[in-house]
């Protein structure tokens, strides 16, 4: 059934610092996901009045300029890209996404430098960093961000140490009315959407139901895969060593899940015998992890690659258009705080 465009007067109350800094009708972001993330997916949210970033991972830079140039041929609406910044291209794709002079500019994976949030910005770019904890959103905030991205570890893919409500509770509510903050991880209804609004965000991300749309590319396996999965098979990747620091990784159990334990312990056995340093050994941890998204999302192999997925697939059972979901949110956002002033 046809969901009817919604009203958003209650909504644009609460958001409108969100529309502002990203230049959009809703700011709902859908997350960068690695070999999820590209233009025809990013181009249908933006169409739809939502935002989305392209993400590069480690591609070419020729690779991620031609993106970028797609992406705008298939829409006239503001979208971002996902810099990585421990990925080893990392420095060609912040020159290329300066010099695409994009509106907004997310860095991720590790703390930009100063430096680096001052070169996106002399581009005209708003800059938006992810947060993982308290002392890292203050030290952003000085770095003079234009905006915060609050994940907490109930996230897919690479997620930080702190589960959202705690983030919720010292950053968003210390911080929001200094500058607009958006919430991401174990998101996946308008209603809640609403309620983190009226705590105070400036909008949401949104990873995992925009993988279950009918516009995203991954291979019909790896949606399957997601409508059959309940919220706790999403599990994090544990680290064996302290030598070898693994940045969590929240994805469905399976046999890629045994094959990178197997892994941590044959890099941390050559790290004893100096076969191999650690700068080395975290490149084999992550080559591991795109190849092993590659396997699951492009070529459907959802045994042995990689199902990264947030907790909140176990609410994710319908694919539907990327249109239909943006207008789905809304229009349960918009009633959520109704009955909540009707209430009050």
């Amino acid at each position: 059934m046809k969901i009817e465009k919604p009203g958003t007067n209650r909504l644009d109350k609460l958001w409108k610092r969100g529309q502002e800094l990203l230049g959009v009708e809703y700011p709902i972001i859908c997350g960068a996901m690695t070999w999820v993330s590209e233009p025809h997916l990013v181009s249908k949210v933006c169409n739809a009045g939502a935002f989305a970033s392209l993400a590069c991972g480690n591609m070419p830079q020729t690779t991620l300029d031609r993106q970028i140039q797609t992406t705008r041929g298939m829409t006239d609406k503001p979208f971002a890209v996902n810099l990585i910044t421990v990925a080893p291209n990392y420095r060609e794709h912040l020159e290329t996404v300066v010099k695409a002079r994009l509106p907004v500019i997310v860095f991720a994976g590790s703390l930009p430098k100063r430096s680096e949030i001052e070169k996106a910005k002399d581009s005209g770019a708003k800059v938006l960093v992810f947060a993982s904890t308290a002392s890292l959103a203050e030290r952003m905030l000085t770095f003079g961000v234009d905006g915060l991205i609050l994940e907490g570890m109930e996230a897919g893919g690479h997620i930080g140490p702190v589960a959202g409500p705690i983030l919720w509770q010292q950053i968003l509510f210390e911080y929001s009315d200094q500058i607009p903050i958006f919430i991401a991880g174990g998101i996946a209804t308008g209603k809640m959407m609403a309620h983190l609004l009226l705590m105070g965000a400036s909008g949401v991300q949104l990873g995992t139901r925009f993988v279950m749309t009918e516009d995203c590319i991954v291979h019909e396996n790896f949606k399957t895969a997601f409508r059959r999965a309940r919220a706790r098979e999403a599990m994090a990747a544990p680290q064996f060593d302290s030598r070898l620091p693994v940045i969590p990784v929240r994805a469905l159990k399976n046999k890629s899940t045994d094959a990178f334990n197997r892994l941590q312990l044959e890099i941390i056995n050559k790290i004893d015998n100096k076969e191999i340093d650690r700068i080395e050994a975290q490149m084999k941890v992550e080559e591991y992890w795109i190849g092993g998204l590659h396997k699951a999302v492009i070529d459907g192999d959802v045994e042995n690659g990689s199902l990264m997925a947030g907790q909140a697939v176990g609410l994710a059972e319908e694919i539907k258009p990327v249109k239909d979901l943006i207008e789905e949110l809304v229009c349960d956002g918009e009633n959520e705080i109704k009955q909540v002033a009707e209430n009050l």
